[in-house]
């Protein structure tokens, strides 16, 4: 049973905690915990200004974020970890070997897709991996309701 999810993506402020805050709305009601992390968190910052203006454009408000470096810990603790790219499957596992059976790509059942970075690029950017992230959510949460 999958009851702790952890979202990780670089600096945990504009890809993974949009995903968290998807994965929240989407799975509301299913008692499932959803953190995100980063594997080089900008450690206490908030969640990107253009990602957060993104959200609300699409009628989101999400939670306050604060980023967080991914640690051992976290990463034992979840059922579930979500990556945005192979690369940080990658680099999950050769921190935290041990939780290699438990993470995959957020864009696992959209063919592996890999979900690109928008920081520090402009609006277009920001929401073309929103799309992304929404869609691959949406697989996830499917899946992952139908398993409760």
């Amino acid at each position: 049973m999958i009851n702790r999810i952890l979202v990780v993506c670089t600096g945990n402020i504009c890809r993974s905690p949009t995903a968290a805050h998807l994965l929240r709305e989407a799975l509301l009601g299913c008692d499932i915990a959803i953190g995100s992390a980063g594997l080089g968190a900008l450690i206490g910052q908030p969640i990107d200004g253009a990602a957060l203006a993104t959200l609300e454009c699409h009628g989101h408000r999400p939670q306050l974020h604060r980023a967080r470096q991914l640690t051992a810990e976290l990463a034992q603790e979840a059922d579930l970890i979500l990556t945005m790219e192979q690369g940080q499957v990658q680099g999950v596992i050769q921190r935290i070997p041990e939780v290699r059976g438990k993470i995959f790509l957020l864009g696992k059942w959209q063919g592996e897709l890999e979900i690109p970075d928008p920081y520090r690029q402009g609006p277009e950017a920001f929401e073309h991996s929103y799309g992304l992230i929404e869609r691959a959510v949406a697989s996830w949460a499917g899946r992952l309701l139908l398993r409760r």
